[in-house]
């Protein structure tokens, strides 16, 4: 019988009202009112890897870079999140950033990329850094802590197709 490593447990996913307050997002972005988040959260559309479905999920945007078109959120949930997965089978999907859609290809970051994202991420929203480093039971606080909870977080990279790219340089 193998030996389950039990420290580091998953974050119960919401319930009740909790999950309806969750999903909320989504309505928004489907209703034409992603521009209300700012550049704080994308809308993420995904293709179940068991079930093929199509999935949507709502996440913060870690780093945004729009002279590249490219977008780099974070697994709260660690690499077992049903959407990180489900990129891992097949990268190549779409977001919602605002009201515009973007056809993505997902690039998985390593750990040490993860650290200096991280610890770039705590020097520019600081409370939020603790508070998701307090949530995923990881040590928060000093820029050490920080790099260490970014290599225990994955971290996605997600770069706008090239046609895309192209054609917002254009109007620049």
């Amino acid at each position: 019988m193998a030996h389950r490593d039990t420290t580091a447990r998953r974050p119960p996913l919401p319930t009740g009202w909790r999950r309806l307050a969750a999903r909320l997002p989504i309505l928004l972005f489907r209703t034409g009112l992603g521009f209300l988040f700012g550049k704080r959260l994308l809308l993420l559309h995904h293709v179940g890897r068991i079930s093929g479905l199509d999935r949507l999920v709502v996440l913060e945007v870690v780093s945004y870079d729009p002279a590249n078109a490219s977008w780099i959120i974070a697994s709260g949930f660690g690499p077992k999140a049903d959407w990180y997965q489900n990129l891992r089978e097949q990268p190549k999907t779409l977001i919602q950033f605002g009201n515009r859609p973007h056809a993505v290809t997902a690039h998985f970051l390593t750990p040490d990329e993860g650290a200096d994202i991280m610890a770039d991420y705590a020097r520019r929203h600081p409370r939020t850094a603790h508070r998701l480093c307090a949530y995923m039971g990881l040590p928060g606080g000093g820029e050490a802590a920080y790099r260490a909870a970014g290599r225990a977080i994955p971290f996605v990279r997600l770069d706008a197709d090239i046609g895309h790219r192209q054609r917002g340089r254009a109007r620049t």
